[in-house]
């Protein structure tokens, strides 16, 4: 579990493992449809999406594949959304991703930057990797500007899950050069 940021935080973002207890309040995000609008995928009933999200996470926590952090907001102690360093297979090549999802109601507040700006810091800080992605669908520009906040440019594009995306990137040395600024 050396990709999860344990008792990190932003100015207003606490990071935690997340927790069974997390499944209620989740649970909104996959009964919204535009949470999935981006993303093409066989959809079940939003319990079992729920369920399953929770299943992946755990299994990543347990097989060191890193995993989503819980995103706590300090003022209000609620969640609102994850936010995490994930292993992924990308055309048969290991890459260490920052994958985010928000409740719709934290879109637009720049929670999603400032958590991806804290993964991308630990991961470099810790020498996690030499670069790494965010894997988003052709069609998300939120996620897309999400990503160029946080220093990224499009890579490449490819097919992942049946879905066209870009791979966005960031290298250690793009990183330092923006610590510097």
């Amino acid at each position: 579990m050396k990709y999860l940021l344990h008792s990190q935080e932003t100015e207003r973002i606490l990071f935690r493992k997340i927790e069974l207890s997390d499944f209620n309040d989740w649970l909104v995000f996959h009964e919204n449809p535009i949470t999935s609008k981006y993303w093409i995928a066989e959809l079940k009933n939003p319990e079992t999406e729920c369920k399953n999200w929770y299943t992946k996470q755990f299994h990543r926590y347990q097989n060191n594949l890193g995993g989503m952090n819980a995103l706590i907001e300090k003022q209000s102690g609620k969640l609102i959304g994850h936010c995490g360093l994930l292993v992924q297979n990308v055309d048969n090549t290991t890459e260490l991703e920052i994958a985010y999802s928000l409740l719709p109601k934290f879109w637009n507040k720049g929670f999603a930057t400032e958590a991806a700006k804290k993964c991308r810091d630990f991961a470099f800080k810790n020498n996690f990797s030499d670069s790494i992605i965010s894997i988003i669908s052709v069609t998300n520009k939120p996620s897309e500007s999400v990503a160029i906040k946080n220093g990224m440019r499009i890579d490449k594009a490819t097919t992942y899950n049946g879905n066209n995306v870009n791979i966005f990137r960031i290298n250690k040395l793009e990183w330092r050069n923006i610590k510097l600024i």
